[in-house]
């Protein structure tokens, strides 16, 4: 009798298409791939590590707590003749947890600037003693590891406008990776699905074979967190991805236009405590949120001038998801609008969540482990793919010579 030979099926024509795409955009565009994942992994835990660095000024001593910090204007006076810059204070945010210091930004941006060093004129936070006006330290972010990380991960030191571009489309070429090596791992039986969900190594002995299935199994089980974590980031590069979000969750392309409000008030002479007064009626209206931050300079991210001023509140310590915001009348405190987190449309909600969902913060510490981990295999996934290729390429050379 013959014996029967069998044959392996040809690959389907998506399998095909699939592997000629998964290795073309990781050939070019796995070294940024490599880059923004790395820069990515290492910010996450950045509130903690500098929650234990700047322990000592984060907190004031509690011999100085009283019942009363001093006025505003008059730390922010302080600051200003003790920094010594050019420069006006930004803002201010202000803890809900007395026995935290108030946190002062001196922050201004360069509109023609070409890269990140360029382009952040000066970016300095102070923790001032709200009780005592003493000065507890001083930081140059824009020199800082954490600040720099976030600018390689978000625009590769350039430009912020345009260099979110430059990361965007290798992330878009990479979610289009993620899909195709889905397509590529997925297997057409469950015999052969469950020996790809696992490293079965016994009989393995050469790095080639090891560091396939790093790439395979490893790639799978990240690939829809890495999805997550792509979708979000691109949420802040394209308006368009924001816009298809807007109108699944809300029903409109874009979310809606906050109109500064100005009361008669504004006629009147400005009142030396109107932030003050800001701080009281926020507090009042938001005891159980975690801080707040009030802009200083009069004008917003964008260098307008304001007509008013806007108070963000937080309420959650190291979240941006749940935010409410507060507006007053800048010459009298008088309050025009507050607008709840609750009573903020499914896409504002969204709007808000979108940074802590791409961090992981949005499922607490839980969460960033969990991206931690997800951020070390995606920066593998570059190295363990161009080891798999490259040495398909040395194989190929040998045989044609």
């Amino acid at each position: 009798m013959k014996k029967k030979h069998h044959h392996k099926k040809n690959p389907s024509l998506i399998k095909k298409w699939s592997a000629k795409l998964h290795l073309w955009f990781g050939l070019s565009v796995g070294l940024i791939v490599f880059i923004v994942s790395l820069t990515g992994t290492m910010y996450v835990f950045k509130d903690e590590i500098q929650g234990v660095l700047r322990k000592d000024v984060i907190y004031v001593k509690p011999e100085t707590v009283t019942q009363k910090p001093m006025p505003i204007e008059l730390l922010k006076e302080k600051i200003s003749l003790e920094v010594n810059e050019k420069y006006p204070v930004s803002s201010v945010e202000i803890p809900l947890d007395k026995n935290k210091s108030y946190e002062f930004l001196i922050y201004e941006k360069n509109k023609k600037g070409w890269n990140y060093f360029n382009e952040v004129k000066i970016n300095k936070l102070i923790y001032v003693n709200q009780y005592t006006g003493e000065i507890l330290g001083i930081y140059d972010e824009k020199y800082d590891l954490f600040p720099i990380l976030k600018s390689i991960h978000w625009s590769l030191l350039l430009k912020s406008d345009w260099g979110a571009y430059v990361v965007g489309i290798p992330v878009v070429l990479f979610i289009i990776m993620l899909i195709t090596g889905i397509i590529l791992w997925w297997p057409k039986n469950k015999k052969a699905r469950k020996s790809r969900l696992s490293f079965d190594w016994k009989n393995v002995k050469t790095w080639k074979r090891k560091n396939y299935d790093l790439h395979n199994v490893l790639g799978f089980y990240v690939s829809f967190i890495a999805l997550l974590i792509s979708l979000t980031g691109i949420y802040f590069s394209y308006p368009w991805v924001k816009n298809v979000f807007n109108l699944t969750l809300s029903g409109a392309l874009e979310l809606p236009k906050e109109r500064e409000i100005k009361s008669q008030d504004s006629l009147l002479a400005k009142n030396s405590s109107v932030y003050d007064l800001a701080v009281q009626q926020t507090k009042q209206l938001y005891p159980e949120s975690s801080s707040f931050r009030i802009p200083l300079n009069g004008k917003n991210k964008k260098g307008k001038k304001l007509k008013s001023i806007p108070v963000t509140v937080y309420q959650k310590d190291g979240r941006f998801s749940e935010r409410s915001f507060i507006a007053f009348d800048k010459y009298s405190g008088k309050l025009l609008s507050n607008k709840p987190h609750q009573k903020l449309s499914n896409a504002e909600k969204y709007s808000n969540a979108n940074y802590d969902i791409h961090t992981g913060s949005y499922f607490g510490l839980f969460g960033k482990i969990i991206w931690f981990l997800a951020g070390l295999i995606c920066t593998s996934l570059p190295a363990t793919g161009f080891l798999i290729w490259w040495g398909k390429y040395k194989k190929q050379g040998k045989k044609t010579s």
